[in-house]
């Protein structure tokens, strides 16, 4: 066979052909793309360190996006793993002080409000030592500390991270002690169910929308949610005292508020 016979061939195929052809191409490639997205949606939604922090597999902390010490945060909380992942419970203190102490599970916010009727009179201040959990339970839980306004407070080498800034942001007055580790990044609200891509992408920007729209209402700057939304949900950005300041997550100096213990 000649060398230009191939060619020749080729070009006798109609447009139609060709057209149809290019299609199918950019059909297959369409679909890889598709399926690679889903599998990176998919994976990021199962690998939510915050949103489910009860499950033994699940890092409690998180690696730092900050700068400082690499893959940790800035110091260690003194609580152990163990502690963090059990679902929150609350146990009144002196001086009116409410230690909400676990994982922010699912029921949460309606345990947290029955404790409130239950002892409103006497809660002050809502301390918190949790790495997270479900968005919606923080959102009510804050929601219901402004209604009732009462302070909330981070105490020394106590963990407030993923969705539990969320619930520290309902805090009247928020307080944080010297060496309280708090952080943030992306949150959104996976379910049970394996979402679809077009649902993990619904569900993370509706979620995205409450919680700015939240932070906003409470007070909050912007650059606290910019922040978290830069930061992947397999990372934590570990705030500073003074970003805390800056962002007006806290309402007093670290000293100040340590001397209130």
């Amino acid at each position: 066979m000649r060398i230009d016979e191939p060619i020749k061939a080729l070009l006798k195929l109609d447009d139609g052909v060709l057209m149809r052809g290019a299609f199918y191409i950019l059909l297959s490639a369409a679909a890889v793309f598709l399926l690679i997205d889903v599998r990176d949606i998919t994976a990021m939604n199962a690998a939510l360190p915050g949103y489910d922090p009860m499950h033994g597999d699940q890092p409690v902390l998180p690696p730092a996006l900050t700068d400082g010490v690499p893959n940790a945060p800035p110091v260690q909380p003194a609580s152990p793993k163990e502690t963090l992942r059990q679902p929150i419970r609350f146990e009144l203190t002196s001086g009116g002080v409410l230690l909400a102490e676990g994982s922010i599970d699912p029921g949460a916010a309606d345990r947290f409000a029955k404790e409130i009727e239950a002892r409103g009179e006497y809660v002050k201040t809502v301390s918190l030592n949790s790495p997270g959990g479900s968005v919606d339970d923080a959102l009510a839980m804050s929601e219901l500390i402004r209604e009732k306004k009462l302070d909330t407070k981070v105490a020394s080498k106590a963990l407030c991270a993923s969705s539990c800034p969320i619930v520290f942001a309902g805090g009247v007055g928020r307080m944080a002690e010297k060496d309280a580790v708090i952080g943030v990044h992306q949150v959104f609200n996976g379910g049970k169910d394996r979402p679809t891509a077009e649902q993990a992408m619904a569900s993370a920007q509706a979620t995205t929308a409450r919680v700015a729209r939240h932070l906003d209402t409470m007070g909050i700057g912007a650059g606290l949610w910019i922040n978290a939304l830069e930061t992947p949900p397999d990372r934590l950005y570990y705030l500073t005292p003074k970003e805390m300041a800056d962002f007006k997550l806290t309402t007093e100096p670290v000293a100040t508020a340590k001397k209130k213990g």
